[in-house]
């Protein structure tokens, strides 16, 4: 057994905060591997670790028999703290089975409290203890960033680590956020989303100019110095300043006018709207707040749900509604504490956080959130003006969301919702698309789209694509293909996604990484990726057992368990998608093998080719035949006559 003190303080950044290996050391109690769970082991076990610790600051994760991590907490005083567990009628129902469980414990002790906090919502993420407070297990929330290291930053989305050089913005609420004000954004400013493999392949402007979405830098519609200061007034207008961002170009608009320059001033009218659009998007005002994240709390039934409003600037950028797990016995102001921990873990803090009730240990929340931040960070309740109202909607919101998830139990509801938490949707989604293809070695292609919505299936919008470029037995091809006509449509239909039915909200693809990469590449082509995209492939015994695997457009997996209500769901999209692609390949080869030659020649209906074949027998006669012999077939004018021998015999 070694033990070593704390490693170096917090990185505010994100970054592995702190050297566990230096810190940490093991102690199993001797609870038998496999045994039942029993208090007085459990007790034993605790007792044992408390002898050799000392009143310092940590961590502590409680492990069961075969080394999984029961629970994580933290601690001013490891031994204080530890030893309290030993102390059994003292403890709520819950934590006496958590300590019959426990068999072993891992201690890490750290330079402060501060830090002790900042590790336990770290290791929480990390291992998903059964008995802490959990968020939902998602992905990182979206941000905008504007990248640096080209002559023409790009705008996009962005998740995760943020180690691209470039401006960040956020976070947003959801993918649905950041995309709705990506394309704004892209209006206002007319900046590029293009990779830049894309952006150097270029040669003449993409769709996106051509819809005054795109400055069209890529083949110099416009310079470097214009591109500039487009780049500074969107770092303007997205860090708070919006109100000088549309006075400058309202002035500009006016001088454009002036001068009898109406194809400028006509832009920029565009862009101006864009601006009110982005502004009248704020169904909650946010004015006056600055750089806030507003927390509410109701509980009924047993579960909690946490409301919260993202304002950054002064703008709205989103809202989110969170259902945490494992809360039994659990105070709510303690549940609203850890969400705020766990958040905070992977999302850089505002300067202000309001929540409304007290929360407990609430300056050292704060300190534990201005290391993370590198500056100032403040926790409080809002007592009047506008931060009192948006509280009051954030407190109606969380009224109202839990009051939609309690009514959800055991409906269809319920299953369009934890499928959208699985695929990572930012809502429940209204039109869902699903693909696949069809053919024998590439004969008789046809490409299948069938729609779903919360209702059931959408069958008057099902749609076929006959392949016409793709290569003979080319799956990714035909799927390419498909992409580009069905989304070039929408985009030329419905470029600002205003009508309903037009854009879908997920498209389901059946294939695999190929498939999804084919479908990736060609939407990101279109300048299009804020649709959200996966791709369902069949697993071991092609799907048998229910083990498909579904790929994501980030190159990760998942899978559900094979009872999952959600499965079924999705499997019923797939099979659904390929009956319909199937049916369609099936009719396409039926009327191939019916078709006559005679179908070729214009002017020549059904009446006409059966005359002709009754006559002739075949149709290579008809072919060979004299035209004579054409004007003698009863129910055959001399013109028609004509036509027929002219399609056959004519030169050149």
């Amino acid at each position: 057994m070694s033990r070593s003190d704390a490693g170096s303080p917090p990185n505010p950044h994100g970054a592995e905060r702190f050297n566990e290996e230096r810190a940490a050391y093991t102690v199993k109690g001797s609870g038998k591997a496999g045994a039942q769970p029993d208090l007085e082991a459990g007790v034993g076990a605790i007792r044992e670790v408390v002898a050799t610790l000392k009143p310092k600051p940590g961590v502590y994760r409680m492990l069961d028999a075969r080394g999984d991590v029961l629970y994580v907490g933290k601690a001013r005083s490891l031994k204080a703290r530890v030893a309290n567990y030993t102390q059994i009628n003292g403890l709520t129902n819950r934590l006496q089975r958590m300590v019959s469980q426990t068999r072993g414990m891992e201690i890490v002790t750290t330079n402060s409290e501060a830090e002790a906090l900042l590790l336990e919502a770290q290791f929480i993420k990390r291992f998903r203890p059964p008995y802490n407070v959990l968020l939902r297990d998602d992905k990182s929330f979206p941000f905008i960033l504007l990248r640096e290291g080209h002559d023409y930053p790009r705008i996009m989305k962005h998740r995760g680590a943020r180690r691209a050089k470039g401006s960040y913005y956020g976070p947003f609420a959801s993918a649905g956020s950041v995309n709705t004000t990506i394309n704004a954004l892209q209006k206002l400013f007319l900046l590029r989303s293009c990779t830049d493999t894309f952006f150097e392949r270029r040669e003449r402007p993409c769709l996106l100019y051509q819809i005054k979405r795109c400055s069209a830098p890529c083949v110099g519609r416009i310079d470097q110095q214009g591109y500039d200061e487009l780049i500074r007034q969107a770092k303007d207008f997205l860090g708070g300043k919006s109100g000088a961002v549309q006075a400058k170009i309202e002035k500009q608009m006016a001088e454009a006018a002036e001068a009898l320059d109406f194809e400028t001033a006509a832009l920029l009218r565009d862009r101006l709207r864009a601006a009110t659009f982005i502004q009248g998007s704020q169904a909650i005002n946010a004015e006056g707040v600055g750089d806030a994240d507003v927390f509410a709390l109701h509980a009924k039934g047993g579960q909690i749900g946490i409301q919260a409003f993202f304002m950054r600037g002064g703008q709205n950028w989103g809202h989110r509604a969170f259902f945490p797990k494992n809360i039994k016995e659990t105070e709510e102001v303690e549940v609203l504490a850890n969400v705020l921990l766990q958040f905070y873990e992977e999302v850089p803090p505002p300067p202000t956080i309001l929540v409304d009730r007290e929360l407990p240990e609430r300056e050292l929340l704060e300190e534990a959130f201005c290391e993370l931040a590198g500056r100032k960070v403040s926790i409080s309740i809002p007592q009047r003006g506008d931060r009192r109202k948006l509280m009051a909607q954030a407190k109606r919101n969380a009224v109202e969301a839990l009051d939609r998830r309690l009514a959800e139990s055991g409906t269809q509801a319920k299953i369009m919702r934890e499928m959208a938490e699985f695929l990572e949707l930012p809502e429940v989604p209204a039109r869902i698309e699903v693909y696949d293809n069809s053919h024998i070695q590439g004969s008789k292609a046809v490409g299948a789209m069938v729609v779903a919505g919360p209702e059931g299936f959408i069958k008057n919008q099902y749609r076929k694509f006959n392949i016409k470029s793709a290569q003979t037995n080319d799956d990714f091809g035909m799927m390419r293909e498909v992409m580009k006509r069905r989304f070039s449509r929408a985009m030329k239909e419905d470029p600002d996604r205003e009508k309903v039915g037009v854009w879908p909200d997920l498209v389901l693809i059946d294939g695999g990484k190929g498939q999804m990469s084919s479908v990736r590449d060609t939407l990101a082509e279109l300048g299009i990726e804020d649709v959200p995209l996966i791709a369902i492939a069949k697993g071991p015994h092609h799907g048998r057992e229910g083990r498909e695997v579904f790929h994501f457009p980030d190159g990760r997996e998942k899978t559900l368990p094979t009872n999952s209500p959600v499965l079924f769901y999705l499997q019923r999209l797939r099979d659904e998608v390929h009956r319909f692609a199937i049916g369609a390949h099936r009719a396409k080869r039926s009327k191939a093998i019916t078709a006559s030659p005679l179908d070729e020649i214009p002017g020549i209906g059904p009446a006409r080719k059966r005359a002709l074949l009754l006559h002739f027998g075949t149709a290579s006669k008809v072919r060979a035949a004299a035209l004579d012999d054409l004007k003698r077939v009863p129910g055959v004018s001399e013109s028609v006559a004509q036509t027929v021998f002219d399609f056959y015999h004519a030169s050149g």
